[in-house]
């Protein structure tokens, strides 16, 4: 473990690394905050990724992050869970502590709700029924994010009904389960609606959805950030809706485990954002 006389190490983990924006974020706050710490990106195939979990303790390292394809691994090798963990079965944090061994957490639901509350400080979730787009581990985090805020009334709307079918029971709750055909219709009358497909994204596929039934003054977000302004939230805005890109999600997800890793709880300002989409401009997108 690591001692007050070595410099905390934290890392991020997955396979392949490089394309990860993390390094640029978390170094970006220990400069600005002069902290003596590293943050290390760190490629590790899935077959080495459990041995590593017990090495990374033993040589400085204070805890990290993980990414694909280790976030179930993760959750699954440690000696304990945050109840947010539990709860979305995957986890991206680790901190190795002393006395409690690893521990796993999952903030990309806090990061999420922290990205819609900062950029738009009127946000409630008890304002209207939700729609989520998409049924894998991220829509996971954002289905129980926007539970937790006071959404009552969620549609969920996969491609594939069953693997919807099995977020909406695994999670409880108030959760109606529409068919990929009726989505557009799903929209009418919605408050916040969330995409968390592939759809737009660089590299992924168009957007298949027209949005005419979004409401005028719904939020609509992304939480794919390549590119910032997707053609989902272009379509949305065409319709009347307040946008909000995906960024600030990343960026505030970091923030529960620099604050554990480093003792200083960092801030999400402009100066972060403009790094870290300038790691973006020279190549390297997440």
């Amino acid at each position: 473990m690591n001692t007050a006389r070595v410099p905390p190490m934290a890392f991020v983990a997955g396979w392949p690394i490089g394309h990860s924006r993390s390094p640029v974020l978390h170094g970006h706050w220990l400069a600005r905050y002069g902290l003596v710490g590293s943050y290390l990106p760190l490629p590790i195939a899935p077959e080495d990724f459990a041995e590593a979990l017990k090495i990374l303790p033993k040589i400085g390292f204070v805890g990290g992050n993980v990414t694909l394809p280790h976030k179930v691994t993760a959750f699954e090798r440690v000696d304990d869970r945050t109840p947010r963990a539990m709860r979305i079965g995957a986890a991206n944090t680790l901190i190795f502590d002393p006395d409690r061994g690893i521990i796993a957490d999952n903030t990309d639901g806090y990061g999420f709700i922290e990205n819609l509350r900062a950029a738009r400080p009127d946000w409630r979730g008890e304002a209207g029924p939700a729609v989520v787009l998409g049924a894998g581990g991220a829509a996971r985090a954002v289905v129980a994010a926007l539970q937790d805020a006071g959404v009552t009334d969620l549609r969920l709307t996969n491609r594939t009904r069953a693997k919807a079918e099995a977020l909406a029971e695994d999670l409880g709750g108030m959760i109606t389960v529409v068919d990929w055909s009726e989505a557009e219709a799903a929209l009418d009358g919605a408050a916040t609606v969330v995409n968390t497909t592939s759809m737009g994204m660089a590299g992924g596929p168009p957007l298949s959805l027209t949005l005419d039934d979004m409401s005028e003054g719904a939020l609509a977000t992304d939480i794919v950030y390549a590119p910032l302004d997707t053609p989902f939230l272009q379509a949305a805005r065409a319709r009347g809706a307040q946008t909000v890109d995906g960024l600030g999600m990343l960026l505030h997800q970091a923030r529960p485990g620099f604050a554990a890793w480093f003792g200083h709880e960092p801030e999400v300002d402009a100066d972060l954002r403009a790094a870290v989409l300038g790691a973006a401009v020279l190549g390297e997108a997440r």
